[in-house]
């Protein structure tokens, strides 16, 4: 093949991406990329239901509640 028949086969290649690159971005762009990752971690999740969950949540919550520093009146006040 010369040189020329490589570079007219290169441009139709070339041509033929650029006019199916809409279609083609669907499934290998930044967006189709984004939206396998967001798949991907929505998989991982689970869904908790029921009494028992929300006890344990509100107990988490006391916990954490219990844990937070707690300010004296004079360290609330601004300083002049």
């Amino acid at each position: 093949m010369g040189w020329i028949a490589i570079g007219l086969l290169v441009a139709a290649v070339l041509v033929v991406v650029a006019a199916e690159w809409p279609r083609l971005s669907a499934r290998v762009g930044a967006d189709a990329w984004a939206a396998r990752s967001r798949k991907r971690r929505k998989e991982k999740l689970t869904l908790i239901q029921g009494e028992e969950a929300d006890d344990e949540f509100v107990k988490s919550v006391e916990r954490d509640l219990a844990d937070l520093p707690v300010l004296d009146e004079h360290e609330d006040r601004p300083r002049r």
